[in-house]
């Protein structure tokens, strides 16, 4: 197809100083969790990018000395040239694909504690590290900034060494460097305090510094904050846009300095917010003023995942090139999808942030949508290709959920002949059912985007209000069935914290869980949620009941509700919502009893207990496998040899509940690895350190 004139303007090269992208499609630097430990794992994932067409492709922040590292995460490091054969290697990837290379150069500053190299975090001022950590930074001083000028400028040379195109100074998000432009950060009485010019200068040195060692050939980019402000997102952001008169002057200082702006906002929550709470293109009020102070060319990020909003950006002056780097984890072709015009193809990012959640677990990148993400090395996965089917079987997959679908297309377009049986008229699964509860809207983006590729497969049957049995399966007598029949919510309590269950009298009628709410059966009065799950689920349904009319008590045996959405960046937002949604949270307390009316709870770490009056209970603990059918019909084996069935299987949460992302997952893998020959024990790649050197 050809491409949509519309969109023209988004191919249209743009010159960055010395060099030239090919394309507006910038796809800005991003953890990835896989750093000098995973480096082929690493390029892997900046190659797809480039694969894809997107015109510049950066790394992660890449650490420039041993006084900035950020263990327990998996940095990326340029400390010394033995570095620089792991960064050729990325750049030879991304060039192979025609696109440009980026580095963010960083120094962390007092926001890392140093937990590997053991060596005292550096800052402007003496202050606590960022994370938490026990450990106080050392002041600065004059000899220190002489040396932080050299290890930029080392490490810039081995950047230029290792073929980079676009080297970053990186200047934001409270490291070093935005540590000195920052007032709050910054109370020096030197050179390098007080005044908007003397608390600019060491951006100012190091941008020179590196341009004097690159210049001519790479091109000099500097990330910067917008909006200058270190406000908390649920205190301040929220409130409206910040000042930025300080910004909008030390812009004018350094204008013209860099070869490109690449500019951001103070607070990651905001910056990469979660659908429930930022959507598309919200950085715009924070960073539409940047071009009437620069002629450089401008990038900034948005979650943009619509073309029209894309051209809308540029169009409009806001910037020069399109930032992403969440769109471009779900969906690394897509730039090359709007070329093509594939539009309807595109995987569009939901904003869940399970990408930055693993990241801040240590663990290499994922993605919601797609599956193939962090496995293009390890694996030899393609978002875009798929080995052809190595027999004429056909397969059977009882369930449309996250799982069922994604198995159900990638098998379609391995070849094979499918039949998707769903009990209900709506696909989609849980997705389908969540994505109608408060704020996850854009979640049901999993369902829509398989459901699109399923429409295009003639192979594949879709057969709705097709609830199976096992005579049913057995009379089919398809060859391979798939079970990806889901999971059911439990009443009795087991969960995290009870390992066994409390409330046996599961019949009664006072007690709902989450599938009764999104079935439409709502408690009335006074509802208590206990959330044993501490993820996304029970702050939505304390929204939906307050929806309802109903008076909610929040219970959570952690100190916080939703306290895993700390690595998704939610949980302050969650917890501000609920609060000003009159929402009465208990935290620290586990259920013990339910009887008629009463609650009894009990401090989890006390014992204590105390009485609650409540009508209805809700509890979100931990969910149970609907996988009956299943071993049902594995205990009739000669029954599936008369059939002809021949193997059968589960995937999702139907096997093991978990998240969206692990559902999509197993029936990804399934498919990619069904009549595949075994992959033995270990069933990808591993990088090893090289012992003996």
């Amino acid at each position: 197809m050809a491409r949509n004139p519309y969109f023209d303007i988004l191919f249209e090269p743009v010159k960055i100083g010395p060099v030239t992208t090919k394309n507006r499609f910038y796809q800005v630097p991003h953890a990835a969790a896989m750093g000098y430990k995973m480096p082929n794992s690493h390029a892997g994932v900046r190659a797809i990018k480039a694969e894809g067409g997107w015109g510049v492709v950066n790394t992660d922040i890449v650490s420039i000395h041993a006084t900035s590292d950020d263990a327990p995460y998996p940095y990326l490091t340029i400390w010394d040239d033995a570095d620089i054969a792991a960064h050729a290697l990325v750049v030879e990837k991304i060039h192979e694909h025609g696109a440009l290379a980026g580095i963010e150069l960083w120094h962390g500053g007092a926001s890392v504690a140093n937990l590997f190299s053991r060596e005292a975090p550096m800052g402007a001022e003496s202050g606590r590290a960022t994370y938490n950590d026990p450990v106080q930074s050392r002041i600065v001083n004059k000899s220190d900034i002489k040396e932080i000028r050299r290890w930029y400028v080392a490490a810039a040379r081995r950047a230029k060494t290792a073929g980079f195109d676009i080297i970053y100074v990186y200047a934001t998000h409270d490291f070093l460097i935005h540590s000195f432009l920052s007032s709050k950060r910054n109370f020096r009485s030197d050179e390098y305090g007080g005044s908007v010019e003397n608390r600019v200068r060491l951006l100012r040195e190091l941008i020179e510094d590196v341009k004097n060692v690159v210049g001519g050939t790479c091109a000099v980019a500097v990330r910067f904050c917008a909006d200058g402000g270190l406000a908390r997102s649920n205190v301040m952001r929220d409130r409206g846009v910040p000042q930025v008169e300080e910004q909008k002057e030390m812009l004018g200082i350094l204008a013209e300095l860099p070869d490109l702006w690449d500019l951001n906002v103070s607070d990651y929550s905001f910056e990469m917010g979660s659908s429930r709470f930022v959507k598309e293109a919200s950085l715009e009020n924070y960073v539409s003023y940047v071009k009437s102070i620069t002629s450089k060319p401008v990038v900034s990020v948005g979650r943009f995942t619509s073309p029209n909003i894309m051209v809308e950006q540029v169009k409009s002056g806001i910037v020069d090139l399109i930032g992403a780097a969440r769109p471009s984890i779900a969906d690394p072709f897509l730039p090359n999808k709007i070329n093509e015009g594939r539009e309807d193809e595109i995987r569009e990012c939901i904003g869940c942030n399970i990408c930055w959640a693993h990241d801040n677990r240590n663990a290499p990148i994922r993605c919601t949508q797609n599956p193939t993400m962090g496995e293009e090395w390890r694996r030899g996965w393609h978002p875009e290709k798929i080995s052809p089917k190595k027999s004429d079987d056909e397969i059977l997959i009882i369930g449309a959920g996250p799982a069922g679908m994604e198995a159900a297309v990638s098998l379609g377009k391995r070849g094979y002949h499918v039949y998707l049986a769903e009990a209900t008229r709506e696909l989609g699964g849980r997705v389908s059912k969540e994505s109608k509860l408060p704020t996850l809207s854009e979640w049901n983006r999993v369902y829509e985007y398989r459901f699109i590729q399923l429409e295009k497969l003639d192979n594949v049957e879709v057969y709705r209000e097709s609830k199976m049995t096992v005579d049913d399966i057995l009379e089919i007598g398809l060859p391979h069935v798939v079970f990806a029949t889901g999971a059911l919510w439990r009443k009795d309590g087991f969960g995290l914290f009870n390992t066994q269950p409390i409330l046996p009298q599961i019949s009664n009628e006072r007690i709902f869980t989450p599938d009764d709410i999104m079935n439409g059966h709502y408690p009335t009065g006074r509802a208590m949620i206990f959330d044993d799950d501490h993820y996304y689920m029970g702050s939505v349904i304390a929204e939906k009941l307050i929806e309802q009319g109903c008076r909610v008590d929040f219970v959570s045996t952690k100190s916080q509700v939703a306290e895993w959405t700390h690595h998704t960046v939610e949980q302050e937002r969650i917890q501000a919502r609920l609060i000003n949604l009159g929402v009465n949270i208990i935290p620290s307390r586990n259920l013990k009893a339910f009887n008629r009316n009463k609650v009894t709870l009990e401090c989890v770490y006390t014992g204590s207990e105390e009485e609650m009056q409540v009508d209805s209970l809700v509890m979100i603990t931990a969910r149970v496998p609907n996988d009956a059918l299943y071993y049902e019909l594995e205990s009739r084996a000669d029954a599936l040899s008369a059939a002809g069935i021949k193997s059968l299987a589960r995937i999702g949460d139907c096997l093991a509940p978990g998240l969206i992302a692990h559902a999509v997952f197993s029936g990804h893998k399934f498919a990619r690895e069904f009549d595949e020959p075994d992959p033995g024990d270990v069933p990808f790649k591993r990088e090893r350190n090289v012992v003996g050197l």
